[in-house]
C-alpha cells in the first residue's frame, strides 16, 4: 500500500469515527432519559420499550436492502445520505408532543441509521486488507462507544437543558456533519489495494448475493451468532439504566452513567484489546477473527447471570464492565470475520443481514422486557437468561471456519 493510499485509509477511519459516534448518540438518547420523556409523553414501560423496540425492528428489517444497496450504488453516497435524514429525524424527535409522533421519529432514525453501518464498515475493509483490518475496524467503532458513553450523560443533559434541547442540540449538529464529511471525504483509490487471503471470490456461478451468503456454512453460524447477541445485549443496554433506576435505587441522572455509559466504556476497553490481538493472531490462523469475540463471550456468559442475581452496585457494575468488553471483543472481529466466509463482492449485503438478525431479535427481547416488568419480573431475570444466550453465540463463534479460496485480484 503506497503512502497516499495509506493516509487515505485512516483518513476515512478518522472521518466516519465521527459519524459513528453520531449515530449511536441519536438512538442512545431516549434510553438514558427515561424520566423526563415517561413523565413529558405520558408513558409506562411498555410503551417506552417500544421506542427502542420499534427502532430496532424497522433497523434490521432495513439493513439487509441498505447493505445491498451500498453494493450496488456506492458506499459514500449511502454514508451521507444517510447521516443526513438520521439527524433530521433526531431533530424532529425534540419537537414531539405524543407517544405516536415520537414513534414515527424512532421509526424514521431507524430506516435512515440503517444504510450507514454495512456501507461504512464496508468501505474500510475496502482500504484496510490483512494486518490493520481488525485495528480500523475496531477504531471506526470506537466512535460507537463514544457515542454511548455521551449518551449515557442524556440524564444530566436533560436535567440541565430539558430533554427536547438536547434532541435539537445533536440534530443539528449532524446536519452540519454531513457538509463537512461530503467536502472532506477522500477520492477513490486509483489502482486499488494487494489483496491478502482474507479477501477471496468465493461465488464464482454469479449467483444473487443472498443466495450465495445463505449457501456459506460459515455465514450461518455468525448469522445465528449475532441474533443471539442482539437478543442478549440490546435489552441490557437498552434496560440497564431503568434497572440500576428502579430496581437498585439510583437518581436518573446516575442511572444513564452506570448503566449505557459504563457498558460502552467497556466495550471500548474490549475493541482496543481484541483489535489488537485479532490482526496479531490472524497472521497465524484467520480463524482468530472468530475465536478472539467467542473467549468474551465466554467471559461474560457468567457475568450476566450474577448481574441477575446480585443487588450490591459494585458486583453488579463489574459484571456490566466485562460484560461490555465482550461486546467490544465481537465488534471488532464480526466484519474481519465475515469477511473469511463471504465473497468480497458481498460484504456490505453481509454485514447488513448481520445487522437483521441482531437488531429485530433486540427489538423483540428489549420489549419483552418492558412487558415482563410491567408483570412484575425483574430485569434481573431478563439478564440471566441473556447470560445463557451469549454462552451459545461463544459455542457457535468456535465453528466457524474460515473458506479456503484464491485470493481475488483487486
Amino acid at each position: 500500500m503506497t503512502a497516499s493510499a495509506t493516509r487515505a485509509a485512516w483518513t476515512i477511519v478518522g472521518l466516519l469515527w465521527v459519524v459513528a459516534l453520531i449515530n449511536y448518540l441519536d438512538r442512545q438518547l431516549v434510553v438514558t432519559m427515561p424520566g423526563p420523556i415517561k413523565a413529558d409523553l405520558n408513558l409506562g414501560d411498555e410503551k417506552f420499550g417500544l421506542l427502542s423496540s420499534v427502532f430496532l425492528w424497522i433497523y434490521g428489517f432495513c439493513s439487509p436492502i441498505a447493505g445491498y444497496v451500498a453494493d450496488r450504488i456506492g458506499k459514500r453516497r449511502v454514508i451521507l445520505s444517510s447521516l443526513l435524514i438520521w439527524s433530521a429525524a433526531t431533530f424532529a424527535s425534540g419537537l414531539v408532543t405524543t407517544f405516536g409522533g415520537m414513534l414515527a421519529a424512532r421509526a424514521a432514525l431507524g430506516v435512515s441509521e440503517a444504510f450507514y453501518m454495512p456501507a461504512a464498515v464496508a468501505l474500510i475493509v475496502d482500504y484496510h486488507r490483512g494486518p490493520t483490518r481488525s485495528r480500523a475496524t475496531g477504531l471506526h467503532l470506537s466512535g460507537v462507544y463514544a457515542g454511548s458513553v455521551i449518551g449515557g450523560l442524556g440524564g444530566f443533559l436533560a436535567e440541565a437543558f430539558g430533554w427536547r434541547n438536547v434532541f435539537l442540540m445533536i440534530g443539528g449538529i449532524g446536519v452540519a456533519y454531513a457538509v463537512v464529511l461530503a467536502a472532506l471525504f477522500p477520492a477513490p483509490p486509483e489502482n486499488g489495494y494487494t489483496a491478502t487471503q482474507e479477501d477471496v471470490v468465493i461465488d464464482t456461478q454469479g449467483r444473487p448475493a443472498f443466495l450465495s451468503l445463505l449457501s456459506s456454512r460459515g455465514f450461518l453460524l455468525l448469522l445465528a451468532m449475532n441474533m443471539l447477541d442482539g437478543a442478549a445485549y440490546w435489552p441490557v443496554r437498552n434496560w440497564l439504566a431503568e434497572f440500576f433506576r428502579g430496581e437498585l435505587g439510583v437518581s436518573s441522572a446516575w442511572a444513564g452513567v452506570y448503566g449505557p455509559m459504563a457498558f460502552n466504556g467497556a466495550a471500548f476497553v474490549g475493541m482496543l484489546i481484541a483489535s489488537n490481538l485479532s490482526d496479531w493472531w490472524a497472521v497465524r490462523t484467520p480463524r482468530a477473527r472468530a475465536l478472539v469475540p467467542a473467549i468474551g463471550f465466554m467471559m461474560a456468559a457468567p457475568c450476566l447471570v450474577l448481574m441477575g442475581a446480585v443487588d450490591e452496585i459494585p458486583i453488579v457494575l463489574s459484571c456490566v464492565f466485562v460484560a461490555g468488553m465482550s461486546q467490544g471483543f465481537l465488534d471488532a472481529n464480526l466484519m474481519p470475520a465475515a469477511c473469511t466466509v463471504v465473497d468480497l463482492r458481498h460484504r456490505a449485503t453481509a454485514y447488513g443481514l448481520l445487522n437483521f438478525a441482531g437488531t429485530t431479535a433486540g427489538g423483540a427481547m428489549t420489549y419483552i422486557g418492558g412487558y415482563l416488568k410491567e408483570q412484575q419480573v425483574p430485569f434481573g431475570a431478563l439478564f440471566q437468561l441473556a447470560g445463557g444466550m451469549i454462552f451459545l453465540a461463544a459455542v457457535l463463534l468456535v465453528f466457524v471456519r474460515p473458506i479456503v479460496a484464491k485470493p481475488a485480484e483487486v
